[in-house]
């Protein structure tokens, strides 16, 4: 038997006092709100606390969890040759605590914007769906699963 191969991701929706939220421009998705792969062996709050600082500079602490994405489309990697396979994403809501905007390996730009012009910087429907289920928060957590390949298509949404 094989084992199935999914991505576990944290995404971190980070506002400040002033009601920023923290961006990243990534080297190949553009703008998105930072997060990435959980590491073996690491829990989603440690890995979620490490991508951020990784991308941004940024130290966050943890709130709460907002969201629940299954992207379940196969897909090629961005060298074309590797498969993607379906990725779970946990978003949460997180408060910065301390450190200085910075730049990555994997980032380019990092900053805070306005939480209501936020849509304008994203590119990729799956980060702008998600980001206005942090506009939306109710306290109730939303499941959804969608494609990004061929196309973005939502797929089932409800909350959980």
């Amino acid at each position: 038997m094989e084992m199935p191969t999914h991505i576990v991701a944290v995404g971190g929706i980070v506002e400040d006092e002033h009601g920023n939220i923290l961006l990243v421009k990534t080297i190949h998705g553009g703008w998105v709100f930072p997060g990435g792969q959980v590491e073996i062996g690491e829990n989603l709050m440690d890995a979620l606390i490490r991508e951020v600082k990784e991308e941004s500079g940024i130290d966050i602490t943890v709130s709460n969890l907002i969201g629940v994405y299954s992207n379940t489309s196969t897909h090629k990697w961005y060298d074309g040759i590797t498969d993607v396979p379906t990725k779970l994403m946990l978003d949460f809501r997180c408060k910065p605590v301390g450190g200085e905007l910075a730049i990555s390996e994997e980032t380019s730009e990092s900053c805070w914007v306005a939480k209501d012009t936020v849509m304008e910087y994203f590119t990729k429907t799956a980060f702008r769906t998600r980001y206005e289920t942090y506009l939306n928060f109710d306290g109730n957590i939303k499941y959804m699963e969608y494609v990004t390949d061929p196309e973005f298509e939502i797929k089932l949404n409800r909350t959980v």
